[in-house]
């Protein structure tokens, strides 16, 4: 198993694979340049996300000898789940997944209702849709909730 809590000095590569899929799964569907290539960068992300107390110690990440991807938690929540586009369809996500839910009892999240691909994967691992919907914060597009 290469999965263990994230240390400070994994933060920028965390912080790099959430906003490079970021870009690659969410701005075609927001399309909005500003956040995408402005407001989202990895040193601000990582000063003023990712390095809070709250958060850090709630992120895993799959490190084998490179930090492939990370899943951040919220007590049994799934906050973020992401893999580097680059070592996707490896079987990472779904190590990452299958710990989250044996080790740290995950059994809820939201997902981006566009987002079929995700909803796809976190159903094949015993989520299912609940019927619950919100906006995401400050757009006009659904998230969808999930639990096992």
């Amino acid at each position: 198993m290469y999965i263990r809590k994230a240390i400070i000095d994994d933060l920028s590569r965390v912080a790099e694979i959430y906003v490079f899929n970021n870009r690659m799964n969410f701005f075609p569907i927001f399309k909005d340049e500003s956040f995408s290539f402005g407001e989202l960068q990895v040193v601000s992300l990582v000063n003023n996300y990712f390095k809070k107390d709250e958060i850090i110690k709630n992120i895993y990440v799959f490190d084998n000898g490179l930090i492939k991807g990370f899943i951040q938690m919220n007590g049994t929540e799934i906050c973020k789940l992401y893999v580097d586009t680059f070592f996707q369809s490896q079987g990472i996500g779904n190590e990452l997944i299958e710990f989250a839910i044996k080790e740290l009892h995950a059994n809820n999240l939201w997902a981006l209702e566009k987002n079929i691909r995700a909803i796809s994967f976190y159903q094949r691992h015993g989520f299912r849709l609940t019927g619950q919907k919100k906006f995401e914060e400050d757009t006009t597009e659904y998230l969808v909730k999930l639990e096992r």
